[in-house]
């Protein structure tokens, strides 16, 4: 099955709003390892090679189906941060806003009555839960200091 021009299209879109993700996760580790945090660094590493993974994956789907897989421009991410609490608060308002393209993308998969893509969905729920994870942990871990979190999520895996 070829896919179509609007597909394309928003798959496309969807290729460089992910690559976005990937080099704000990567300032993000820069930022956290600058700072002494190489838990929270290692874990936003990790999360950058899986926002550029999920960016070939979508690339590689587009060609498979014969179109064309272009990058368009990226904007540099934020770079100045406070504190590691409120990068993730960033990053689960982040990851909420690529879910949003994501169902902009499953709404052209369905106009166009393309099924494919819903492999694609459910790895954007597994992100912002995974957020929404570390995030309790700053929550819900009384008399555990940032530093006790900062160990936990650096040896946590996906």
């Amino acid at each position: 099955m070829n896919i179509s021009k609007k597909m394309q299209d928003a798959f496309n879109a969807q290729i460089t709003a992910e690559l976005y993700s990937s080099n704000l996760y990567l300032q993000m580790a820069f930022w956290f390892r600058k700072e002494g945090w190489k838990g929270f660094a290692a874990w936003m590493f990790d999360h950058s090679n899986e926002e550029k993974e999920h960016a070939l994956k979508m690339a590689n789907f587009v060609l498979d189906r014969g179109g064309e897989a272009v990058v368009t421009a990226i904007d540099a991410p934020e770079q100045d941060y406070n504190d590691p609490k409120s990068i993730f608060e960033y990053t689960l308002k982040h990851e909420m806003w690529v879910t949003e393209k994501i169902n902009e993308l499953a709404d052209v998969a369905d106009e166009e009555h393309d099924r494919a893509r819903d492999q694609f969905i459910d790895e954007q729920v597994e992100e912002e839960k995974t957020v929404r994870d570390i995030l309790n942990l700053f929550r819900h871990r009384d008399g555990h200091t940032v530093a006790t979190i900062d160990d936990i999520v650096g040896s946590v895996k996906e």
